[in-house]
């Protein structure tokens, strides 16, 4: 038998997994209840740069593009970020007119429901 940490979606499993199992596939079981993973830390922005309006992720997913940059004025409805969920690409729009104050997060990443992904002015 051999022991796996394996991380699916952030959710971390102990899997054990007999070795020349007669059906020719491996069987695994979960030997713990999954762990949560411990979430990448990201940069402190620089003090000043946090707007006060708060764009945040609807849902959970992974960030596919960002499509503003820190100081850009957007109008309201603008995409600001694409967010794939549930194999689904979902656009992140400017909630209101503004400029950009900060992007808290970068292509690749992924994020939780709710987490700020920007702020605005």
């Amino acid at each position: 038998m051999k022991n796996y940490t394996i991380t699916v979606n952030g959710n971390v499993y102990d899997v054990t997994v007999e070795e020349g199992a007669s059906t020719g596939a491996a069987a695994s079981t979960p030997v713990a209840a999954p762990k949560k993973a411990a979430p990448a830390q990201k940069a402190a922005a620089p003090a000043g740069a946090q707007g006060s309006v708060k764009v945040n992720a609807p849902m959970q997913g992974k960030i596919l593009s960002v499509k503003a940059t820190a100081g850009q004025a957007v109008k309201k409805g603008e995409v600001l970020f694409v967010l794939e969920a549930m194999k689904m690409e979902n656009e992140i729009v400017a909630p209101q007119d503004g400029t950009v104050a900060s992007i808290n997060i970068a292509a690749g990443d992924k994020v939780e429901s709710g987490a700020v992904l920007a702020t605005m002015n």
